[in-house]
């Protein structure tokens, strides 16, 4: 049975109060691919009993359930390979270079569905720069999925899923395999932090970074949503830190404060400098005047070696 309207607008509501997730007219069957088996597994009898249940109760826990369902956790290792080859060639060999005594990398995966794309930049750095080896790398991956977020922290894979993307060399190094499974070593599991972490409630304690990969997440959201967290991740970024983006996405028209840079087929957004006062310069947004990226405490109560 088809949903009715009023229950597809219901949820449509539900989903972009929650998260800033718009769920366009015509997805009536997206709904109900989705939610079809979480009511199955809550005991209800239909979407129609579970919506049902939504709206006399309120349930903040069944509500967190149906946002999670809906949203899209498409990921694979070294997605569209262009920006790892950036990093691998331009963009870790100059922050090594730049940082002198800190010898400090922080980079935010955010949106990181089951974990791929972190596991992905581990892998790389590990492999590629043993100079890192007694550096504090710290790579932070955060999505509102708390299902995805289990399934990152395992680190465990299945043999369709290390086929996307994920070189044999890599495989056989950087994995084990057990009862037709396939788990991230040990040294590259610690190398990252999961946590949960919603892009439109309030971002606590993230570092201050030097790459950012938001890929393939702002395409959900409106324009006004997209043009808030871009000006925030400006606030998380280090003075001339990198953003990287996917591919059908861009900071144009949405904050113009970033730098369109492209490294050979990489294209990636670049943070303003830092003034002589340590402020960043920004263009105007209304009141002028250049602004301070404010400070935020650390996630990292003890910061991962990459020796470790």
């Amino acid at each position: 049975m088809a949903i009715a309207a009023a229950d597809f607008n219901f949820v449509r509501e539900l989903v972009l109060r929650a998260s800033a997730i718009v769920i366009g007219p015509g997805k009536e069957y997206l709904v109900e691919t989705r939610l079809a088996p979480l009511a199955k597994m809550e005991g209800f009898a239909s979407i129609e009993e579970l919506i049902r249940k939504l709206r006399t109760t309120g349930s903040t826990m069944l509500e967190g359930k149906v946002v999670d369902m809906m949203t899209t956790n498409e990921s694979s290792f070294f997605r569209d390979l262009h920006p790892f080859d950036a990093l691998r060639k331009t963009l870790i060999p100059g922050l090594i270079e730049k940082a002198g005594i800190n010898r400090t990398l922080n980079i935010w995966c955010a949106a990181c569905s089951s974990g791929q794309e972190p596991f992905s930049i581990a892998m790389l750095l590990r492999d590629h720069f043993p100079q890192l080896n007694n550096w504090m790398v710290n790579i932070v991956a955060t999505d509102i999925s708390p299902t995805m977020l289990e399934r990152a922290r395992s680190g465990i894979f299945n043999q369709i899923e290390v086929n996307r993307g994920l070189p044999a060399p890599m495989l056989v190094k950087h994995f084990t395999k057990a009862d037709g499974l396939w788990k991230v070593r040990e040294d590259i599991l610690k190398m990252v932090t999961f946590r949960e972490l919603n892009l439109i409630r309030p971002w606590v304690g993230l570092p201050k970074c030097d790459l950012v990969f938001c890929r393939n997440v702002l395409i959900y959201f409106d324009a006004a949503t997209k043009s808030d967290i871009l000006k925030r991740i400006r606030t998380v970024l280090k003075p001339e830190g990198y953003l990287f983006l996917g591919g059908a996405e861009s900071t144009l028209g949405l904050d113009d404060a970033y730098k369109r840079t492209t490294f050979e087929r990489a294209v990636c957004y670049q943070a303003p400098a830092a003034n002589a006062a340590g402020t960043v310069n920004v263009p105007a947004f209304g009141n002028g005047g250049a602004q301070a990226a404010p400070a935020r405490p650390s996630l990292f109560t003890r910061p991962i070696a990459m020796s470790a």
